[in-house]
């Protein structure tokens, strides 16, 4: 039986079975919330950035769907999941430039209010991606959900339903994983001064 062509969720099913074709199906159907987010994820970065939302989107929507088998569990997962592969083009992208500028030309980001991970403070993306790193190691689950957070834009609602977490152990998690990483930051900015 065909799979309907609007139903994200049962063509991620059909793209965890290995049908390949369901990739150029799911993409018209996730398209416009993968580029809003990307284009979220650009807003914050500096003016001058190489990398634009729309090739962004296509980089990491190749990583998702480039015939590893993930057991899709339906659109939530599937936007968590592309948070963090959006995260790792940044990141990737934000190493080759500066290795190519032999550390100059660092990507900066803004950790705006609607992260709230603190203060508007301007950092750089590779020290972000290095304190949750770190907070990874102490904290798994703090680190993911800053990840769905900050990255995937997610509220804590839906941060709950992709994890199997109570919203307030969501709450109170990213609270001090917030704090958390607004200390390792700015003890990094003071380093660096």
């Amino acid at each position: 039986m065909a799979t309907p062509p609007h139903d994200a969720t049962a063509i991620l099913m059909d793209l965890s079975a290995g049908q390949a074709q369901a990739a150029d199906r799911l993409l018209p159907l996730v398209y416009d919330e993968l580029r809003a987010l990307a284009s979220a994820m650009m807003r914050s970065e500096r003016r001058d950035h190489t990398l634009e939302p729309t090739a962004l989107v296509h980089e990491a929507y190749m990583r998702l769907v480039d015939g590893s088998r993930i057991e899709w569990k339906g659109r939530a997962h599937f936007m968590a999941v592309a948070a963090g592969a959006i995260r790792h083009v940044l990141i990737d992208h934000a190493r080759r430039t500066r290795a190519a500028k032999r550390g100059g030309g660092f990507a900066r980001v803004t950790l705006s209010e609607a992260a709230q991970l603190g203060d508007s403070l301007d950092i750089d993306l590779l020290d972000l991606h290095d304190a949750l790193e770190r907070l990874a190691a102490l904290n798994p689950r703090q680190s993911r959900i800053v990840e769905l957070r900050f990255f995937g834009g997610l509220t804590n609602e839906e941060v709950a339903a992709v994890t199997s977490l109570a919203r307030s152990t969501v709450a109170e998690e990213w609270a001090f994983a917030r704090a958390w990483l607004s200390r390792q930051l700015a003890e990094g900015r003071a380093d660096d001064a």
